[in-house]
């Protein structure tokens, strides 16, 4: 089983607030490996699975039954709305200089998400050998 199978395996068993923390630390690797690449295809890809996703977190902030409290609810749907507009805007140019925000937004609120209070890092430290 390769590791990608065995992280959605992860995911589908965690909890709600992990499997969506998970899915956008996915997104914002997409959208960082997409970057790097420089390809306008990619960063297209890219884009449009992390908009996917911050529609289905839109679509569940505005049904009436949800748990979230009401000023974070307003705050996620805020920042769907920026991303909303931020995608459209990287669909008509995929400049690769306006990404990062979306990848910043997707790793903060992942560390929101799994209670980690530090700021969330641009990228994954390296370990060094001892």
């Amino acid at each position: 089983m390769n590791a990608y199978v065995k992280q959605h395996e992860a995911a589908l068993g965690a909890a709600p607030q992990q499997a969506e923390a998970w899915a956008l630390t996915t997104a914002a690797r997409r959208l960082s490996e997409a970057k790097t690449s420089g390809s306008a295809d990619t960063i297209l890809s890219a884009v449009r699975l992390n908009w996917r996703l911050w529609t289905i977190f839109q679509a569940n902030l505005s049904d009436p039954d949800c748990g979230v409290p009401n000023e974070i609810r307003g705050n996620l749907l805020s920042l769907a709305n920026f991303i909303d507009k931020r995608s459209v805007e990287l669909l008509l140019d995929a400049d690769p200089n306006k990404v990062d925000v979306l990848i910043n937004i997707n790793r903060q609120i992942a560390s929101g998400l799994l209670g980690d209070t530090r700021p969330a890092a641009a990228e994954p430290a390296q370990a060094t050998a001892a």
